[in-house]
């Protein structure tokens, strides 16, 4: 009997041990997942993530992997967000003969623009990020590949697409940001070296100016894990987008000293009323509104636009709107119209058949006095499939997206600057047809042609009756007046010539006037060309 109580009560014993086992190992399991390589996260507590769909988030990896536990809403939408779309006009023109044609690239991750007005993009040629491409603990895992062998930086020249230069091969692993500062100097981060790199204008010599963080060794601190962007100030005072791993947004002096740290994780799922400000989920491009002292950050996860002061770092304001989404890969600003914000979103994070909320890939542009959508626009009015990165003139009046996949840059014009070729060739060549169809019976004889080469017929026959019945009249001695002394001119020659009189009146008007049409049709020709 006491056996069994002994045994009953260690059986007891046992049982209470594994439950309680049992209901730790989800925070134990979350908290091994959060743990990024000498960095302590923090995540909002409503967060319900699985270890996977966490680990994949912190990653990086698309959408197609990352599937949100959301729960519950802090608002529900009642925007209709598909009708609202169709109802946006689109105010750019899709440049698709942009850029020339032998201009051979890999995913596009960056564009930006040169003092010279030369777009400059950042691409991997033939690097692509997998689900191998990072361990858990965030550390790359191709370094055996070595560096691209290739360029991985080209300048465009805007009108043409044409290259100007090119640099930056034998250095980069797995380019993804990129951006130029007022004096011309490039930035670059690299997400698998883990670094940030500053080099003179037009790459140098290919030496970097100044190196931040440790190469193939994320952490946080002094290190970076996977950095995503750079915006520098006048001043030469820079940020960095510290972006995947440690959602930070990080502020140094121009020699490399950090002054300011602000953020931190969240992968709530939600654009707003869910993620507290200074809390990102990515922040994957940073864009400045020098007239108010801005440095503005996408958040990608949250799909919304965070701004803040350039000078403190604190919360200033916030961007975001249904019908972008719940994720907004890149924004960049332009004082057009009072100040705008081009902004990128992508496809939806949400898996299955049916996903939860209507989802549309495009460009859009945003009123910053107004927080209200202008305008979109796509690939022939169509929608991306997987943008990165936008860059817009301070006119406004050119946008160029950067794309993962398909592989290529995009250059759209504003309506008002636009010169469809396309439509413009097509119309020429149906005016150079129609000219051609009018013009060619000029060739052919017309009712007044006809009309007067008649009468010149009619002319010269009733002349030529007329001289003949004079000739008879003549020999029969019938003429009314003398027979000698009044002859005409052309009976003294050698014979009657019918050509020199009909040269004499009206030939070579006739041919003068011929002339004269032939040059009429070619000016309209040439009028039509030009």
């Amino acid at each position: 009997m006491g056996n069994n109580s002994k045994n009953g009560s260690r059986s007891c014993s046992l049982c209470l041990a594994i439950c309680i086992l049992w209901s730790c190992c989800p925070n134990l399991i979350a908290s091994v997942a959060v743990t990024e390589n000498q960095s302590t996260q923090r995540y909002l507590p409503n967060v319900a993530l699985g270890e996977e769909q966490l680990k994949q988030m912190i990653k990086g990896g698309g959408a197609a992997q990352i599937n949100w536990q959301q729960q519950q809403r802090a608002k529900q939408e009642a925007t209709d967000v598909k009708t609202e779309l169709a109802k946006l006009n689109t105010t750019y023109v899709y440049q698709n003969a942009w850029p020339a044609n032998d201009v051979k690239l890999g995913a596009v991750t960056a564009v930006s623009f040169d003092r010279a007005g030369n777009v400059v993009i950042f691409h991997r040629v033939n690097r692509i990020w997998t689900q191998r491409t990072f361990d858990n603990a965030n550390v790359y895992q191709e370094r055996n590949k070595g560096p691209i062998k290739e360029n991985t930086v080209l300048g465009l020249e805007p009108d043409t697409g044409n290259v100007v230069y090119a640099w930056g091969k034998n250095f980069f692993y797995m380019p993804h940001g990129l951006s130029i500062d007022p004096e011309d100097n490039v930035w670059v981060t690299d997400v698998a070296m883990h670094q940030v790199f500053k080099f003179p204008p037009r790459g140098g010599n290919g030496t970097a100016l100044l190196t931040l963080g440790t190469a193939f060794h994320p952490g946080s601190n002094k290190k970076f894990c996977k950095p995503t962007a750079v915006a520098v100030l006048t001043n030469g005072d820079f940020f960095v987008a510290d972006g995947y791993c440690n959602a930070r947004i990080v502020k140094y002096s121009k020699e490399g000293e950090q002054i300011l740290v602000w953020g931190q994780n969240s992968f709530s799922g939600f654009s707003y009323d869910v993620a507290p400000t200074n809390f990102f989920a990515i922040p994957h491009a940073l864009t400045l509104v020098p007239e108010l002292e801005l440095v503005c950050a996408a958040d990608r996860e949250n799909g919304r636009v965070q701004c803040f002061y350039t000078n403190n770092g604190t919360f200033h304001s916030q961007y975001h709107n249904p019908l972008i989404g719940d994720r907004l890969f890149s924004v960049a600003y332009t004082p057009a119209a009072g100040g705008q914000l081009v902004i990128v979103n992508g496809p939806t994070a949400e898996l299955g058949i049916s996903p939860q909320h209507y989802n549309e890939v495009h460009g859009f542009v945003m009123s910053m006095r107004t927080r209200q959508i202008i305008s979109k626009f796509g690939p022939n009015n169509l929608e991306f499939h997987n943008p990165h990165d936008v860059a817009v003139t301070a006119d406004g009046n050119a946008i160029y997206v950067a794309e993962l996949d398909p592989m290529r840059i995009h250059k759209f014009v504003h309506k008002s600057q636009a010169k469809p070729m396309s439509l413009s060739v097509v119309k020429a060549s149906s005016s150079v047809i129609d000219s051609t169809a009018t013009t060619t019976p000029r060739h052919h004889p017309s009712g007044k042609a006809i009309l007067v080469a008649s009468l010149m017929l009619l002319f010269a026959g009733s002349t030529f009756a007329l001289a003949l019945l004079w000739a008879r009249r003549r020999k029969r001695g019938c003429l009314p007046f003398g027979t000698h002394n009044r002859r005409h001119a052309w009976e003294k020659t050698e014979g009657f010539k019918l050509g020199g009189l009909l040269d004499r009146n009206g030939f070579e008007k006739l041919e003068q006037n011929a002339s004269d049409e032939e040059q009429e049709q070619e000016t309209t020709t040439l009028s039509q060309y030009a």
